[in-house]
């Protein structure tokens, strides 16, 4: 196996250039505005995928945005494992705050990344990470060290809630079957401190909106008379929080699984320094939740944030007018037990009825998804710990992270499929944020890796 080093050395500009080119197409799901690129990026991971040794090879088609699937059965008495990926990203806005387009990806030294970091709206959130996968495999297959099955399904919406992927997993059961799916969407603590996530919050995500008149009104006639909805919706968004920063919708706790004072306590064994947390993100104190730890607020705890907010005059200069409507996207962050739709349909109902008389409030759902846990002593998490064993020299830390992959419940559901999350980026590559960007050594190191996934996991299953 280390001749992966060697293949990884000999062939790393291209590695890179190829993942440029890549970063180069917009594949925006959530603006319909995008949606030639997003094809056209589908496409181009097909390409990779024939490129890197795949069979059965092609773009799928969903209610939405198309699924990439391709595969290299070598042996169907071996495991089979699956790669998740998606080919999709977030809108890059706002655009002023990014340094360099962010369609045009560009390669700058940082602090965290001294070899350089290559900044792109995808590049660590998922398009680099996904494509580690690609070319591992390819390695693998151009060097006869495969050591079992692999398939990938690559998808296009994830960035807008994976809508299309129930109905396919569904239709798909067959060609999906997996012993496990591997997942490179999260990250690692440092790059000298490699973590295995072994926990996701699940997720509620909802658009609301507030009207008063029925149109805009002269702010000096009107005002003081008539409910402003901006300064209604301002007062309610406001309220949904207590002093202690609790969430005030009756119900929102109820389901909420408690760790107990022995899982807190292992939990802050981690590596954690909260002046370097402060100084990452220039801020003078931390804020959440009473009673919790900062990895705890972000881990262990649901969430309760607004996404963004509009109504009214917003150009240059003055416009002096009450709007007629005002707007909020406001997203939950849930934990286990909670369900999406229950806490969809708590919020819904105590939203609108904490609505002053003069105003009409309309929410919309978006999406959602289940909160995850996965155990540590299954064969696939030891796969993974002995793999990072293998290139980082040390044991991975386990760790319950933040964020939300709606897919990950589903499959299990669906396939009985067990997910094992491999991340490689580091919380500060700003994935969602401007100036996103990826360091070339977690590219690399990540390509390094996933081999030994392959390797120990099939080692450890054919000796059960």
């Amino acid at each position: 196996m280390e001749q992966i080093k060697t293949y990884i050395a000999e062939h790393r500009d291209r590695f890179i250039n190829e993942l440029v080119e890549l970063l180069k197409l917009p594949s925006i799901s959530a603006d319909p505005a995008y949606s030639k690129s997003v094809l056209d990026t589908a496409e181009s991971v097909k390409n990779a995928l024939i490129s890197a040794g795949c069979e059965a090879v092609e773009i799928c088609k969903t209610k939405g945005y198309p699924v990439v699937y391709g595969e290299k059965i070598i042996d169907k008495t071996l495991p089979t494992v699956m790669v998740y990926g998606h080919y999709d990203v977030q809108p890059p806005d706002p655009l002023d705050l990014w340094t360099s387009p962010p369609f045009e990806p560009v390669m700058k030294k940082t602090e965290l990344h001294p070899q350089g970091a290559i900044f792109a709206r995808g590049a660590c959130d998922d398009k680099g990470q996904m494509y580690m996968h690609v070319k591992a495999v390819e390695f693998m297959i151009k060097n006869d060290t495969l050591p079992c099955n692999v398939k990938f399904m690559i998808e296009g919406e994830e960035e807008v809630g994976s809508d299309s992927l129930a109905d396919f997993l569904e239709a798909n059961k067959e060609k999906l079957a997996n012993d496990i799916i591997l997942i490179s969407d999260t990250g690692m603590m440092a790059n000298d401190i490699p973590s295995i996530t072994t926990g996701l919050r699940g997720l509620s995500y909802v658009e609301v909106e507030v009207t008063g008149p029925n149109r805009d009104l002269h702010s000096g006639i009107y005002g003081g008379a008539v409910p402003n909805p901006i300064n209604v919706l301002s007062k309610m968004i406001a309220s949904l929080h207590d002093e202690n920063n609790h969430i005030t919708i009756p119900g929102f706790y109820e389901k909420v699984a408690e760790l107990s004072a022995e899982e807190r306590n292992h939990m802050a064994e981690a590596p954690f320094d909260i002046e370097d947390y402060k100084k990452a993100l220039d801020i003078g104190d931390v804020y959440g939740e009473k009673g919790y730890s900062t990895p705890e607020r972000y881990s262990i705890r649901p969430t309760l944030d607004v996404n963004g907010i509009w109504g009214g005059y917003t150009g240059e200069g003055a416009k002096t007018v009450i709007a007629s409507k005002a707007f909020a996207k406001i997203s939950m962050r849930l934990v286990p037990d909670q369900d999406p739709d229950e806490i969809t349909e708590l919020f819904s109902n105590h939203f609108k009825s904490i609505a002053p008389a003069g105003v009409k409030v309309k929410v919309t759902p978006h999406h959602g998804g289940q909160p995850y846990v996965t155990p540590t002593d299954t064969i696939g998490y030891k796969a993974a710990s002995k793999a990072y064993e293998a290139t980082f020299g040390k044991t991975p830390i386990p760790e319950r992270t933040g964020g939300s992959i709606p897919i990950v419940a589903l499959f299990e559901q669906v396939l009985n499929s067990k997910t094992i999350l491999m991340g490689f980026g580091l919380d500060s590559d700003a994935i969602h944020s401007p100036n996103e960007h990826f360091g070339v050594w977690n590219y690399l190191k990540g390509i390094e890796t996933i081999p030994y996934f392959y390797k120990y996991y099939t080692e450890l299953s054919t000796t059960v």
